[in-house]
């Protein structure tokens, strides 16, 4: 059953570094629209700054979460609110642009899918629930959690990360206060200290900013590693409609220096595999013969044109 907040929580949650009060815009509602917009532009611009110090640990779990990909694992975000909205954004986005199994990334909400729409506070606040949501997952050893919460310290996301944690799988915290409780349940913690808020409290701001970073790079980031790219091109894309046909062709052509009619007829060869059609081209070789190489190097387009003959 879920718990409320007690006073102490409260008292605890107003001295978070993401809940003080910013005293450059403690004037906000006087200021004209063109200098509250400059405030809140002025302080977007710390975020980047606030997410490079976090490069080390960001690094760190990609590649660990890369190595579990490659012996079966998958990539789960949870949170609540915000968080969890962002971290389902993120899972999304992965099958279309890498073209990956839907189950690979996953992002879980407090609330379920409904909290995306509507606000769910309430199912926040139960570390039961977090352990169960992602226990009906079927969340396993080699899997990762990465655990979201601006503040560092909600119930859900913390019940779910001890779940993960007594599994003996990766646990990856990412929040904006630095020694906060997800940030010690995590084996890797990420945690760009983005400061108070232009509107005090408000975490959709600069700590959204930041998660919607960092999860950009650590799925990005674990994709590369996995091989879903050559070089900056997204060669995994699958062309179902006529903007992807028309982006696996391009691919094709600057990956190989040929030109649209060529590129129009690999992809087509190939079985309208952008991987096959390149090794193809680049190779002088058969569809069976580029699709043989692939699967000799595990998918990597790189290390298949590399492989002797």
């Amino acid at each position: 059953m879920a718990t409320r907040e007690q006073p102490d929580d409260v008292l605890i949650l107003g001295s978070l570094l993401t809940e003080t009060r910013n005293p450059a815009s403690d004037q906000l509602d006087q200021l004209s629209t063109l200098d509250m917009l400059a405030l809140i532009n002025a302080e977007d611009a710390k975020v980047a700054a606030a997410v490079e110090a976090e490069l080390g640990p960001i690094a760190q779990a990609v590649d660990t979460i890369a190595a579990r990909f490659n012996e079966g694992g998958r990539l789960f975000y949870i949170g609540a609110g915000t968080s969890g909205r962002l971290g389902v954004l993120d899972a999304s986005e992965c099958p279309p642009t890498f073209s990956v199994a839907a189950g690979l990334v996953q992002g879980l909400i407090a609330g379920g899918d409904s909290a995306l729409r509507l606000s769910s506070e309430h199912s926040e606040d139960s570390r039961e629930e977090g352990a169960r949501d992602l226990a009906k997952t079927g969340f396993g050893k080699l899997d990762t959690i990465v655990g979201i919460a601006a503040s560092g310290r909600t119930p859900y996301v913390l019940g779910a990360m001890e779940y993960a944690k007594s599994l003996g799988a990766l646990t990856v915290g990412l929040s904006c206060v630095p020694g906060s409780a997800v940030a010690h349940v995590a084996e890797i913690a990420i945690t760009p200290a983005t400061g108070p808020e232009v509107l005090t409290g408000s975490t959709r701001m600069k700590a959204g900013t930041a998660t919607k970073l960092v999860l950009n790079m650590l799925s990005t980031g674990v994709m590369v590693r996995t091989g879903a790219t050559y070089g900056n091109l997204m060669v995994n894309v699958r062309p179902t409609n006529a903007k992807l046909v028309d982006r696996a062709h391009r691919i094709i052509m600057e990956a190989t220096g040929c030109n649209l009619a060529v590129a129009t007829q690999l992809l087509t060869d190939s079985g309208d595999s952008v991987k096959t059609a390149i090794v193809m081209q680049k190779l002088v070789v058969s569809r069976e013969a580029a699709e043989a190489r692939l699967q000799a190097a595990g998918g990597v387009l790189a290390a298949a044109l590399l492989l002797e003959p």
